[in-house]
């Protein structure tokens, strides 16, 4: 049920699923449905929807372009829904020079003389082309004959120049007008971060009228884009003030700093502590302001071969392939790879059939010499997967990209470009989550994903030293993966097996002896955990990789650029001192001196509000104030993991998914607990 109609409220998700239904014999099970069980509902809704869709296809389409092209949602995770072109990969350029990639709604000559002379405007029109469904109530208002009359009706489908406008009564017939104000509200989630916002009177010009099943329907174009209104109603006074308070912040902190250098002798591990973190933190902030992308060269297309690492992946492995697929970029310059890892769900089923599906949607474009999947013989882990991915690999640069992430269109000819520098060894894109507005985690999470790469990892991408190359999206030469691959893939640490943290690791093989940079234009989307209990395994394990690759790059940083090289020591030293400065400060400061923290809780939160700020100025997204509650969670739990990866950093399990060693743990776990239920049967017998 919630894998096709997201985060819908019960009753809604059945009157739409009976809308849906062409025949009585749906209807009349979907009121047995009703009263059955949400977990019966789940499995007849699909089988039941899927032959009543087969039966009939409204508006004439084919299976091929409705239920099979659209991508199937988790059962709690709340994405955006993108309006699906008529092609399944109308990015891809076509060799022959029959069609282009443009969009129809534009001139196409235009958009050539965009995309070969100014290619980052191409991409944000293209982006600013791309439209969402939604159901957004919208109040029209339009002048006829000198009245003014008003229009109810509903937005179907919206994007930063325009909508599809529905009138809600059936009966209605408005003398067309040239132009209409409208009146509408963005609810978080229905758009990308950043565009929720209450909109009144914004102008439109009616392009297209229409009859939608009996109801009058708009092609409305707006006068301004979305994001144009945006800044010209509040955004630049937003921009100002997050700008005003990140510099008053960051001014308070000196200040706070130079107040523990005064007082250092009376407490210098404190107050070195304290200056220390200051220091990391702010030069981290300075330091990505100068940050700057390599710009795209439309020209330099080297060869790329993408490498997906599959394991039980049937909901997302779909659309995380076809976004690789569908790549602004030379066909023949790009190859995609699947290698699943035993999969005991339908992961590669799934896989196969978007390989046939692409094949019948276009016999010219050769999919199966460009898209292959390939399955282990036996589950090895996600290292040997992408070392049987390079062993197929054609191309000079190998695209790691984890199996839920998706792509944006334009991802792979941004994160090719750094690679103009010889030197260049490998290259992270940025990472956003695309499951945003589920809940208070994932907003959460999404405030640290983009202060991690925006900030933090942009700071390392000012001196060509990127510490972690992230497994979203990621890419290499592949003569140096080569070079490593036996090293990293027998990789061991206190003589244990490393089985986690690959792009940590790999990312220090390349990052010794080359470069490794960020590109902020390189973007793709990930799904975050939605439950604390996975998310925090997800942390442990990533706090063990953290501690193990860091240990290691130690031996080397002090190489490179040394502003880089002591931030990075710095960046080393305040999360392992973290538990030892919060007991003291929180715990002995107040019970031995009877002192209250003020000035340590004062400086946390000064902390938090600069991340907060930080995301208003660059993201002017409504999730600001979760950067906050992130700090706020990371101090309170998340900084209480570290000490406990001090002592298990050898673990080779990840928690999240039954990887080989989580297996082994599992059974030994069984057994134990058999064991202790074996000798509690055994003394309950022995009692008289």
């Amino acid at each position: 049920m919630w894998a096709m109609f997201g985060s819908l409220k019960w009753e809604t998700c059945y009157r739409e699923t009976l809308g849906h239904c062409h025949s009585l014999r749906s209807a009349a099970l979907l009121i047995f449905m009703r009263r059955t069980t949400i977990s019966h509902f789940s499995f007849l809704i699909r089988t039941r929807l899927s032959n009543a869709i087969k039966g009939a296809q409204p508006d004439g389409l084919t299976l091929n372009h409705t239920i099979q092209r659209r991508i199937p949602m988790s059962t709690d995770d709340r994405l955006q829904e993108l309006k699906e072109d008529r092609r399944l990969l109308p990015y891809v350029p076509d060799v022959t020079g029959r069609r282009t990639n443009a969009d129809r709604r534009q001139a196409s000559e235009q958009d050539k003389i965009r995309r070969d002379q100014d290619y980052e405007k191409y991409i944000a029109s293209a982006e600013a082309g791309r439209r969402f469904k939604v159901k957004i109530p919208v109040r029209l208002t339009y002048t006829a004959a000198g009245k003014k009359r008003v229009v109810s009706g509903t937005c179907m489908d919206i994007s930063s120049t325009g909508m599809l406008f529905i009138a809600d009564d059936e009966k209605v017939v408005i003398d067309l007008p040239k132009e209409a104000m409208l009146s509408f509200e963005i609810r978080p989630g229905d758009m990308p971060e950043g565009y929720e916002m209450k909109v009144k009177g914004l102008s439109a010009e009616v392009v297209r009228a229409f009859d939608k099943e009996g109801h009058l329907a708009l092609g409305l174009h707006f006068s301004k884009s979305l994001v144009q209104y945006y800044q010209s109603k509040r955004g630049k006074y937003l921009i100002a003030v997050s700008a005003f308070l990140l510099l008053c912040i960051s001014l308070v902190i000196l200040l706070m700093r130079s107040e523990s250098v005064i007082y250092f002798r009376f407490n210098k591990f404190l107050y070195l502590y304290s200056i220390i973190t200051a220091g990391f933190l702010l030069t981290r902030y300075f330091f990505a302001i100068f940050y700057k992308p390599v710009p795209v060269d439309i020209h330099f297309t080297p060869g790329v071969s993408i490498i997906v690492p599959c394991f039980n992946e049937e909901t997302w492995i779909q659309r995380t392939v076809l976004s690789c697929m569908n790549q602004d970029y030379p066909p023949d310059k790009l190859q995609v790879i699947v290698v699943d890892d035993c999969s005991t769900d339908r992961s590669v089923e799934k896989v196969e059939e978007l390989i046939r599906k692409l094949d019948e949607d276009d016999p010219s474009a050769h999919i199966r010499d460009r898209l292959t999947c390939f399955v282990q013989p036996q589950n090895g882990g996600k290292r040997e997967a992408l070392a049987r991915g390079l062993t197929l690999a054609k191309h000079e640069l190998l695209v790691f990209v984890d199996s839920d992430s998706f792509l944006s269109p334009f991802a792979v000819r941004n994160v090719v470009q750094p690679f103009k520098d010889k030197e260049m060894g490998g290259v992270c894109g940025r990472t956003d989550v695309v499951n945003t507005y589920t809940n208070s985690l994932t907003k959460m999470q999404a405030v640290r994903y983009y202060i991690a790469f925006r900030i933090m990892k942009a700071a390392e991408g000012f001196f060509d030293a990127a510490t972690c190359l992230s497994g979203p999206l990621s890419c290499y030469r592949k003569d140096l993966v080569e070079k490593y691959c036996d090293a990293w893939i027998h990789q061991k640490f206190l003589g244990r097996k490393a089985t986690f943290g690959d792009d940590r690791s790999l990312t220090n093989f390349i990052l010794r002896h080359n470069r490794t940079t960020y590109q902020d234009t390189a973007i793709c989307e990930t799904i975050v955990p939605k439950s604390y209990k996975v998310f925090l395994k997800q942390q442990m394990r990533w706090k063990r990789s953290w501690l193990r690759e860091s240990l290691i790059a130690a031996r080397y940083m002090w190489k490179k650029e040394p502003l880089m090289a002591l931030s990075f020591y710095f960046g080393l030293i305040v999360p392992i001192a973290a538990p030892i400065v919060v007991i003291y400060n929180l715990v002995y400061i107040p019970l031995m001196h009877r002192v209250f923290p003020t000035t340590f809780l004062v400086g946390m939160a000064l902390m938090a509000m600069l991340m907060s700020m930080a995301q208003l100025f660059l993201r002017k997204s409504s999730t600001w104030v979760f950067g906050i509650w992130f700090c706020l969670y990371y101090e309170a739990v998340l900084l209480w993991q570290m000490p406990v990866a001090w002592f298990t950093f050898w673990k080779d399990t990840w928690g999240t998914r039954m990887t080989p060693a989580d297996v082994r743990e599992a059974e030994k776990k069984k057994k134990k607990e058999m064991e202790k239920h074996r000798k509690a049967e055994q003394k309950a017998g022995e009692k008289p």
